[in-house]
């Protein structure tokens, strides 16, 4: 019975040390280029990305051509999906410009309103997907980490949650035509 205390408490001692080691985004204050999500996002780029399941094997394979125009504190983005095996999509985000580096978007497929805030090079964005599935759907949590790399490159990186387990993941390069 000690052994096996012993083993659990080793156990949650190393998951507590795991979890606070995660990313904040304030530990990118110092990082450039600034990410300025608007001005990286007016006009076009385009996209290529794959979604890993919680194995880590590669699921899908994508490209996206994104449109972006501003309006005041509002940015549209909108982003046509061709995917590998031939389906198209096409999802409308808009984006509101908070202040102090905050946004707020929706788009159809968003459960609620995402948030983002940006530092230094990153933009943390979070949201609850509807993920279609074959005859039904699930919602998942999207954690969307992107990082700009340089006046013309993005770098997302994004994991997907179901009751705080992580199911899947997208990565995703973005270029700035």
């Amino acid at each position: 019975m000690k052994k096996w205390m012993s083993y659990l408490l080793v156990s949650v001692a190393m998951m507590t040390g795991l979890l606070g080691c995660s990313a904040d985004i304030d530990d990118y204050h110092q990082t450039q280029p600034r990410f300025d999500l608007f001005e990286y996002f007016q006009g076009t780029s385009t996209a290529w990305g794959m979604v890993q399941d919680y194995t880590h094997q590669q699921t899908r394979r994508f490209e996206v051509d994104i449109v972006g125009t501003i309006e005041g504190n509002t940015l549209t983005l909108v982003e046509d999906f061709i995917f590998d095996d031939g389906e198209k999509s096409q999802r409308i985000w808009t984006i509101k410009r908070l202040g102090d580096g905050q946004y707020e978007g929706q788009a159809d497929d968003i459960i609620g309103v995402a948030k983002g805030r940006e530092v230094g090079n990153a933009l943390q964005w979070q949201y609850d997907f509807e993920l279609k599935m074959e005859d039904s759907s699930v919602v998942v949590t999207f954690d969307d980490w992107l990082y700009r790399q340089d006046e013309q490159h993005i770098f997302n990186l994004t994991k997907i949650k179901k009751f705080g387990l992580e199911v899947g993941r997208i990565t995703l390069f973005f270029q700035k035509q």
